[in-house]
């Protein structure tokens, strides 16, 4: 694929990595995977995907000084599933400190009714506004989740779910984004909010 850069992925060293590229390819979009932050810095739009360990996650990012990097760009970035939270101020999970961007905090979920810990499958979305992120995208498209942790849904909250109760599913706080769900695995509605995001 030639021409420049469409989106840098940040190597947040998950298993999702490669499904996650094979999504943008289909889009026709350029990535790049890297924890180089100046490879980062310089793109136009930055992905911060995670599966894992918050603070795990935390550590690589570090490692890289890239928590120093990700709260001062300025171009879109998007974080899924664990990247979603890790854009939080704090989780739960082995009481991290995370990138501090999205004000809330990350906390365990507690089986309610009957429903299992981690939330795995597909859910339905609940639209609470008008994002750019969601264009296209309607309350009761159905998406893919795998999730232990979560948000309980707060100001940013452009999107939610219930599993047990209300929890947030999609966030945005200035140029800063976040899906709980697996858009890469999300089919046709997965497909139209990645291309929203390279639309950015």
């Amino acid at each position: 694929m030639s021409g420049a850069l469409d989106v840098a992925i940040i190597d947040s060293g998950g298993a999702n990595l490669a499904s996650l590229r094979y999504a943008l390819d289909r889009l026709g979009a350029r990535s790049e995977l890297s924890t180089d932050p100046e490879v980062i810095a310089a793109a136009p739009r930055v992905l911060l995907p995670g599966v894992g360990a918050a603070p795990d996650a935390m550590a690589r990012l570090r490692t890289h000084g890239l928590d120093r990097l990700i709260p001062h760009l300025r171009a879109p970035v998007l974080g899924i599933c664990l990247g979603m939270q890790l854009l939080f101020e704090h989780s739960a999970e082995g009481d991290t400190r995370c990138l501090g961007v999205v004000p809330g905090r990350i906390e365990r979920l507690q089986p309610l009714d009957g429903l299992p810990v981690p939330h795995m499958g597909w859910n339905t979305l609940e639209l609470r506004g008008a994002d750019p992120l969601l264009s296209g995208i309607a309350s009761g498209e159905r998406v893919y989740f795998v999730h232990s942790y979560a948000a309980s849904p707060g100001e940013t909250t452009v999107a939610a779910v219930t599993y047990g109760r209300p929890l947030a599913a999609a966030v945005r706080h200035r140029n800063f984004h976040g899906v709980q769900f697996h858009p890469e695995r999300s089919a046709a509605t997965g497909a139209r909010l990645l291309r929203n995001f390279l639309a950015l």
